[in-house]
């Protein structure tokens, strides 16, 4: 490594996996999921970083951030994640541009780390070894029998002591199955695990307080987006009211909308996505954020991007466990943490950045970009 390694390529990536049955939540419905991938390089090291996002998204990388971050100090990353967001201002930061910025500045993240030869979570100080996770799925399309399995190959197999399904079926219009479907998930899982819900925004805040009772009833602890994030009096005044956690937070941008939420008081946990807030730079901002008003963090999906990132914060609640995501990522990757006993470590074995390496046999058949 010489003395001041810079940023030579940007190369990006895409690829398209069909999910493995129909997929819905309360708002939206889908059978595939795309990840654009973008690897940074300096000299012969490379680092790799990814985001959930249309194809777009590449080429964005290419057009708009490419000549700020090519031939940069690779090893100052908060100041390339700076340019970036300064270069897209035209473009519109919030949406793709910042998935985009995201996807860089994680691979960027991931080139230091394995410049120096280290973990990444070593490189940020770690705060804990362990990083709790949740099962989370239970599509709104799943049959009760599909249901069940997915809990139970969490909860049972797994050993994962907290689960989340989707509920808000068809923008809040069938709260009776909504209601069933819980009711079932806690006899899948039994008394001891948590249990999560999330309506993705699909209820009024009328229907959000009269489900919060039944939902307590079957032991519902944290409910994530009862009505729209966009929303931020009628969060708060449900957080005030429900009996429960009321989350939200994922579809975050920029720095300033996460402090919106916390000035609002419209979240008991907040809730980042590292592949949509500006990568890991401005994720490990929002948590400071939090932890300045004494709230937790906890890291939307994407597991094998936020896991490091989750290790270095001392407010962290938990990490999503996403069902797509994880399964994208064990076939995209090797080096996929385990969540067996409800949590992963980082850096436990010592390969440098975040672990990951592309299997680019198995990923392959799946690139369309």
């Amino acid at each position: 490594m010489s003395d001041r390694p810079t940023i030579d390529a940007l190369d990006t990536a895409v690829y398209t996996v069909p999910t493995d049955t129909p997929e819905a939540d309360g708002t939206l419905a889908w059978d595939r999921t795309t990840l654009v991938l973008v690897t940074a390089r300096s000299g012969t090291t490379t680092g790799l970083g990814y985001t959930y996002a249309p194809a777009a998204t590449a080429h964005l990388v290419g057009e708009q951030l490419a000549g700020s971050v090519i031939g940069r100090p690779a090893l100052d990353v908060p100041r390339v994640n700076e340019e970036m967001l300064r270069t897209v201002r035209n473009a519109g930061l919030p949406g793709v541009a910042a998935q985009a910025v995201s996807a860089v500045d994680i691979a960027l993240w991931d080139l230091k780390s394995r410049l120096l030869g280290l973990p990444l979570v070593q490189l940020l100080g770690a705060a804990r070894d362990e990083v709790p996770v949740y099962g989370s799925g239970g599509f709104t399309t799943y049959d009760a029998e599909r249901q069940h399995r997915q809990l139970r190959g969490w909860t049972t197999e797994a050993g994962i002591p907290r689960v989340k399904i989707k509920i808000g079926e068809s923008w809040g219009r069938r709260t009776d199955r909504d209601l069933e479907r819980v009711a079932r998930a806690r006899a899948s899982i039994g008394d001891r695990p948590e249990l999560y819900v999330d309506a993705n925004g699909a209820y009024t805040g009328g229907q959000a307080r009269r489900l919060a009772g039944p939902l307590a009833e079957s032991g519902v602890t944290w409910f994530e987006e009862p009505v729209s994030s966009d929303h931020l009096t009628t969060l708060a005044d449900l957080r005030s009211r429900l009996p429960m956690d009321v989350t939200a937070g994922e579809y975050g941008y920029t720095l300033p909308y996460f402090a919106h939420l916390l000035t609002a008081g419209a979240v008991d946990c907040l809730q980042a996505d590292v592949t949509r807030c500006g990568g890991i730079t401005v994720w490990l901002r929002v948590a400071a954020l939090a932890h300045a008003h004494g709230t937790d963090i906890s890291g939307h999906c994407a597991p094998g991007a936020h896991a490091h990132a989750a290790a270095a914060v001392p407010n962290l609640r938990h990490l999503e466990w996403f069902h797509d995501h994880v399964r994208i990522e064990r076939l995209l990757f090797d080096g996929v943490l385990d969540p067996g006993g409800g949590s992963v470590t980082p850096g436990a074995d010592g390969a440098p950045g975040l672990g990951l390496v592309l299997a680019e046999e198995r990923a392959a058949p799946y690139r369309v970009a």
